[in-house]
């Protein structure tokens, strides 16, 4: 199955991919390779969170080639816990966004 990730607003591809190590699905969120994003919309807000198993992430706000701003849209967990190798250093969006459209083909 391939998986487009788009921004509802602008149209702009966030990810796109077959379903599987590169753009992984994990607890309602979609766990993105560098190699399926196509975009270079999301920006380091320097906000961290915690979770209490999966461990240290960072906030990442995405602009739209368009200019449209959705803040706090994704995140990275820059110190995983290694039992979830699949969250490593990879940007995560959440499955059901209003901001976004996710197509399955």
């Amino acid at each position: 199955m391939t998986i487009t990730i788009k921004h509802r607003n602008s149209g702009e591809i966030i990810a796109q991919g077959k379903k599987g190590w590169g753009l992984f699905p994990f607890e309602g969120n979609y766990y993105i390779s560098q190699k399926n994003l196509k975009t270079s919309g999301f920006k380091f807000s320097g906000i961290p969170g915690i979770c209490p198993y999966k461990f240290i992430y960072f906030w990442y706000h995405f602009t739209s080639k368009n200019g449209d701003k959705v803040p706090m849209l994704g995140w990275k967990y820059w110190l995983p816990n290694p039992i979830f190798p699949f969250i490593a250093f990879r940007l995560a969006v959440p499955q059901h966004h209003p901001e976004l459209e996710i197509l399955k083909e």
